[in-house]
């Protein structure tokens, strides 16, 4: 039936099995581990909360969301007037073209008509642009209605974002995803359907 030398045979491949087994988790956990996301990776894209409660109209914050600037700017009901005046100016005036929330795809491309939440980051080439809310400005054109001026190139957006004809820059602003998490408190990063 069973000799000592079936009985050694099976105890010696128990334990190469055992042993074998115990060497590919001690070198797979750490493997598997290693292509989890940095603690820097995780910051670089953990949503970011802001409070706009002391945010008055007409005024505008920057804050800095994975690694590029974003503002948060509360629109005045004469800047909220001035937007539908002003679409035969505009490339994309139904944003079609651009990328926002599905939420956000309608003329104030924001969640609250009052509160704009814009990438600070010019489609053309990158740069910041400056936010530029007087209309008719002396240097950018007795048609300039308000918005946001790219110095690098010459782009221009209005106070939602959407970019002028003829200009460089070939698409509107880009509003990243963002939930309210209270009256006064947002949350860039968070996306409305979770």
């Amino acid at each position: 039936m069973n000799s000592p030398d079936d009985l050694n045979r099976r105890r010696w491949l128990t334990t190469a099995s055992i042993t074998g087994g115990a060497g590919l988790v001690a070198t797979a956990v750490p493997f598997a581990a290693s292509m989890a996301p940095s603690e820097r990776a995780k910051a670089l894209g953990a949503p970011v909360a802001v409070d706009v409660q002391d945010l008055v109209p007409g005024a505008i914050r920057t804050v800095e969301w994975r690694g590029k600037p974003v503002f948060v700017f509360r629109r005045t009901p004469q800047m909220l007037a001035s937007l539908p005046a002003h679409h035969a100016l505009l490339a994309d005036p139904m944003s079609r073209r651009s990328i926002q929330p599905p939420d956000a795809v309608n003329p104030t491309r924001s969640l609250r008509s009052e509160i704009g939440v814009i990438e600070a980051v010019c489609t053309h080439l990158g740069c910041v642009p400056t936010y530029r809310p007087e209309p008719g400005a002396a240097d950018l054109g007795a048609e300039w209605p308000g918005g946001f001026f790219c110095p690098c190139h010459g782009s221009k957006f209005d106070l939602a974002g959407r970019v002028f004809k003829n200009v460089p820059a070939p698409t509107n602003l880009t509003v990243p995803p963002y939930v309210f998490t209270s009256e006064s408190a947002l949350l860039i990063g968070a996306d409305s359907a979770a």
